[in-house]
């Protein structure tokens, strides 16, 4: 299990550094929660999908009546308007000058109905293209969900690493101060030359200056994994890690592959792009629309008012548009022939993928094995090292390589098991899964 190798920050330390917390200690679960609802990345992904929704809103309207009311008040002196506001008003009679009508006006109210029968095609590819559109964004969002879960599963394993890292480091310096410690009683008796204790305490020195960059790094690591959240570091804010993750500890490798969700992406975006071209083939069809209008007039002037309706069918035809169609039905086509090849393209990608994140988990767990076998043997070998510089019958030299090769081989260990739950979660991503997610 990952949280055996844990070497940092013992179990009780990390628990009284969660109590002293104002929030709860961060566990992979709930940081991948608050990514998923905190950082941008998801918020746009989100706003992707009501863009997609309003589109196929605005294509299913081809499905709907149009309404149009107007109305408007207008005064003349002109014949034929005249003319046509004084008939429309039911106001005619035999002595009227037809050339000299006189002052008219005129209060217009109308309302328009309009329904569209056929339009080639059109109204329907544009409305498939846009549920694919819609289809595509939600794949677009449970991708950007698993690329954040992994990346905040990510972040808080190397938020660990680094603090486990301090604490090897720590380790190393707390053993060097022991080490010279005894040194000096050993050269305040004349039992050992000043040039071995100089190397001792030069060799603390070096490592403190590691530990130093070590804590600084660590720093980083907190600030980059509240970065990741999409939450803005507090001035003397803590960021407290769990003792335990059981969700984290129990993730184990898929055993089957599922859709990655930008591939299921891309085919959808090859659905739209095939009615896209649908839709621009339609325009060289007849368009058939079905008409209705009802208007009111009345006039000031001659003090009466009149009402009339229409009704009908239109035809329309484009019989020549200079070339406009045929360039539409290119692009389309060419734009189509692009999406084809993009997901050609990730399908052997997402599989070289799939294929890289296995053989990393692979090695990254082969390294944690040997790691561990190595640390449980350099520090067998420190015990003993120290135990015989204690006795005088160890070179410091000699002491210095046990606790170098001791440090080491506990932040390669510290590394792998944390680079080992990483890789996991990669391969969860690149085989279609939500990292946390069990398949």
């Amino acid at each position: 299990m990952f949280l055996r190798h844990l070497l940092l920050v013992p179990a009780a330390a990390l628990a009284a550094a969660a109590a002293a917390a104002d929030t709860p200690a961060w566990t992979a679960a709930r940081a991948v929660d608050t990514a998923l609802r905190r950082h941008p990345d998801a918020a746009v992904a989100r706003a992707r999908i009501e863009a997609a929704e309003a589109m196929l809103a605005q294509a299913e309207s081809a499905w709907m009546p149009r309404l149009a009311l107007s109305g408007r008040y207008t005064e003349t002196n002109s014949p034929m308007l005249a003319f046509g506001s004084i008939l429309n008003q039911r106001a005619f009679n035999f002595g009227l000058d037809f050339n000299r009508p006189g002052r008219t006006d005129n209060l217009n109210l109308a309302g328009t109905v309009g329904y569209n029968l056929y339009s080639g095609g059109r109204a329907t590819a544009g409305r498939e293209a846009a549920r694919a559109g819609s289809r595509a964004a939600a794949e677009d969002l449970r991708a950007a969900r698993h690329q954040l879960a992994a990346s905040a599963v990510k972040a808080l394993l190397d938020l660990r690493k680094a603090r486990e890292a301090v604490g090897a480091v720590e380790a190393g310096v707390r053993a060097y101060e022991a080490a010279l410690a005894n040194a000096r009683l050993r050269f305040d008796a004349g039992q050992m030359l000043k040039a071995d204790l100089l190397n001792l305490e030069v060799k603390l020195g070096e490592t403190r200056e590691q530990l130093t960059a070590t804590r600084h790094g660590a720093t980083l690591a907190a600030r980059a994994f509240l970065f990741v959240l999409g939450l803005e570091p507090q001035p003397g804010e803590t960021v407290a890690l769990a003792a335990a993750d059981p969700e984290l500890d129990a993730l184990a490798a898929p055993e089957r592959p599922a859709v990655r969700p930008e591939l299921a992406g891309l085919r959808e975006r090859l659905a739209a792009a095939e009615n896209m071209v649908r839709a621009a083939r339609g325009a060289r069809r007849p368009t058939v629309n079905a008409f209705g209008s009802y208007q009111y007039d009345r006039g000031a002037q001659t003090g009466r008012h009149g009402d009339s309706w229409l009704a009908g069918i239109s035809v329309d035809l484009d019989v020549f548009d200079g070339g406009q169609t045929a360039g539409k039905v290119r692009q389309a086509e060419a734009e189509l022939a692009q999406v084809r090849e993009m997901l050609r393209k990730a399908e052997l990608g997402f599989a070289l993928e799939a294929e890289q994140a296995r053989l990393a988990h692979d090695s990254a767990r082969e390294r944690l094995d040997v790691g561990a076998r190595t640390v449980a043997q350099a520090e067998e070998s420190a015990s003993l090292s120290r135990a015989r510089f204690e006795q005088g019958v160890l070179l410091a030299s000699d002491l210095i390589a046990v606790e170098g090769r001791l440090l080491e081989a506990r932040l390669r260990r510290t590394v792998a098991a944390a680079d080992e739950r990483i890789a996991l979660a990669d391969l969860h991503r690149a085989l279609g899964f939500a990292p946390l997610a069990q398949p």
